[in-house]
């Protein structure tokens, strides 16, 4: 199908973005990337009288460091996200997910923030993203503000961003040192998971010290498997310990049935990627 005609403006600051967007109110929709908002246009299920595209604003894009952490701006494309050594170096378990995101051509023309704030659960950046304790950085009319992980995904589709706001970049604290592993499970190449599980730990002479889990596609937002987290603090690295550990990924969750899986299937998976996640991130 063919979208219903919209207005197009390319506005070069975020001052700009934050005006017409403050002028058109519910008619203006933000496109950054395009890879979601697009396919939702051309079927007509969402129809904007404007389009904002953030494309030419330069600021929103490139990673740096800020001090405890980097900050990734939210027009960053997945690929350049991807390659950049400082998420390599200080959050990798960005860099693992990012590798498993779609194929080339959306990673190319997809961005980081764009993706965040689509907040599907099935998508891949929003349990790395809660797993290391991600600031989301928010820009309205009244100024700026930080939201964290845990309060930025609210439901389905749904974030901490208001209609008059734009997420401009993403503040991930430093896991420098840490092992990461994002496993993810699909029935063909570049689907949207069916489960998810991503995984960073720390260790310290074969003993897990820390670590972090998030879930993809376990409920309405992505998840933090806290139960798996608390149980392996002081565990031995070990196939048994994880093993154990893992039985209670599926704790709190709620996920879907749908033609992937029902929701007892999608509860055996998260126990079963939780485990190979965890045992891969902590090189056992």
């Amino acid at each position: 199908m063919i979208p219903a005609e919209f207005e197009y403006v390319a506005p070069t600051s975020v001052e700009e973005a934050l005006s017409l967007l403050a002028q058109h109110g519910d008619d203006a929709k933000v496109i950054a990337g395009g890879q979601s908002l697009l396919p939702v246009m051309r079927m007509r299920l969402n129809a904007p009288e404007v389009v904002v595209d953030l494309g030419r604003i330069d600021s929103l894009r490139g990673v740096r460091d800020d001090g405890d952490a980097l900050l990734i701006g939210a027009m960053t494309t997945h690929h350049d996200v991807g390659r950049d050594p400082l998420i390599a170096e200080h959050a990798a378990l960005i860099t693992r997910a990012v590798a498993h995101l779609a194929d080339a051509q959306v990673r190319h023309r997809g961005t980081f923030g764009g993706a965040l704030a689509h907040a599907d659960p099935a998508g891949d950046l929003g349990a790395p993203a809660l797993a290391l304790g991600a600031e989301f950085v928010v820009a309205g009319s009244s100024g700026e503000r930080r939201v964290a992980a845990d309060d930025f995904f609210v439901d389905l589709f749904t974030t901490a961003v208001g209609e008059d706001e734009i997420l401009t970049g993403v503040r991930v604290p430093k896991h420098t040192g840490w092992g990461a592993h994002y496993e993810k499970f699909v029935r063909v190449a570049h689907q949207w998971p069916i489960v998810a599980v991503a995984a960073t730990v720390r260790t310290d002479g074969g003993t897990i010290a820390e670590a972090r889990v998030g879930l993809t596609n376990m409920g309405s937002t992505p998840l933090r498997a806290r139960a798996v987290e608390e149980a392996l603090v002081g565990q031995p690295a070990t196939e048994e310990a994880v093993r154990a550990a893992a039985a209670a990924a599926a704790e709190g969750t709620n996920p879907p049935s749908d033609l992937n899986g029902d929701a007892d299937y999608r509860r055996h998976l998260a126990t079963v990627l939780t485990r190979r996640a965890v045992l891969a991130a902590a090189g056992a």
